[in-house]
């Protein structure tokens, strides 16, 4: 059964910085995009950054500069750097990977973590 586990959620103060990472475990086939999304109190999830198994990247403009994502293939693990935070980025941070099937892709989620950033 394929587990997917983030972690490196915190408590920073407005400008800090924080990195999150994310570690897909009994992957039995390719995990081709590796994807973080965020979502605040009240609010839906929403994407954030996405990173593809060849390394090409897109961001949601309003973390494009400050936000970094990585991949490391070898350990089926991808990150997320987060510099110059500022409260509107408190949300809590879900990890989404997919998994190529046969005939299918998969989709698998984490169960989150939580990043507030005080003012």
């Amino acid at each position: 059964q394929v587990h997917v586990a983030e972690s490196g959620g915190g408590l920073v103060q407005a400008g800090g910085s924080l990195r999150l990472s994310c570690t897909v475990s009994e992957a039995t086939s390719i995990i081709s995009d590796m994807r973080w999304f965020r979502q605040a109190p009240g609010e839906e999830r929403k994407f954030v950054a996405t990173i593809a198994e060849g390394g090409s990247t897109k961001y949601d403009r309003s973390v494009e500069g400050r936000f970094t994502i990585s991949r490391d293939n070898d350990k089926d693990t991808v990150y997320l750097l987060m510099n110059n935070l500022q409260p509107e980025d408190t949300a809590v941070y879900y990890c989404n990977v997919v998994i190529s099937g046969l005939n299918t892709d998969y989709n698998y989620w984490g169960r989150g973590t939580q990043v507030t950033v005080s003012s």
